[in-house]
């Protein structure tokens, strides 16, 4: 009867310590969503002022300038679990002869910035692991060589991207554009893996198991 008892009792502590750790947990989300929400709101108001004294506007029935840079500065402010940010985020401007064309170039450019990023962060990944695996100076330098050159391979792989904004202005005849787009972190780093990792057994002689451990760095 006692050791049921000191069960019993056990388990109510065990069971009221975890309610108070998820009741901490949530109540340390909510002030951190309010936080982020709070700069975003401070940095929307300064980047939509500066860009409507530059002549920018909004598409007819978008949303306000303030409203649509508010909601890309939370997606910038977002992280994981583990601090690192939950987005990469980048920008693109194009001028063209319809609003239309002047969209559609300057997300390509965003796009082309976007994989920039990601071959940069692999870049420095892959070094790290090339330091760490038994590579001779010609494999570390033909793996190298095709690093440098995934930005367009990690672009045609990315597919569709998460628009934070777009707004344009009139130059002369022509609209110039103005975007920014984001895109999962987590996702981003899977499909440059995939990408060089499929590109280096199609241009290099390097042995399959060593291009498995050297792809299988942390992200």
């Amino acid at each position: 009867m006692k050791l049921t008892k000191i069960l019993t009792v056990a388990l109510a502590l065990v069971f009221a310590f975890g309610t108070a750790s998820f009741a901490q947990t949530k109540e340390a989300s909510k002030a951190g969503k309010k936080e982020i929400k709070a700069k975003a709101v401070k940095e929307a108001r300064k980047e939509a002022k500066k860009f409507k004294k530059e002549g920018y506007h909004v598409a007819p029935g978008a949303l306000p300038m303030e409203k649509q840079i508010e909601s890309a500065w939370i997606r910038q402010y977002e992280s994981d679990e583990d601090g690192f940010p939950l987005y990469i985020v980048a920008s693109g401007n194009s001028v063209a002869n319809t609003q239309s064309a002047a969209k559609l170039q300057a997300t390509e450019l965003a796009k082309l910035e976007l994989a920039g990023s990601i071959s940069t962060q692999v870049a420095a990944l892959i070094e790290n692991s090339i330091a760490n695996q038994q590579f001779n100076n010609e494999e570390a330098a033909s793996v190298t060589k095709t690093v440098a050159a995934s930005k367009n391979i990690i672009a045609q792989e990315l597919g569709r991207t998460l628009p934070l904004f777009e707004i344009y202005r009139d130059v002369n005849k022509n609209v110039e554009s103005n975007v920014r787009i984001a895109y999962n972190s987590q996702k981003a780093m899977d499909i440059a893996r995939k990408a060089i990792s499929k590109k280096l057994e199609e241009e290099t002689d390097i042995a399959h198991d060593k291009l498995e451990k050297l792809m299988k760095w942390d992200n």
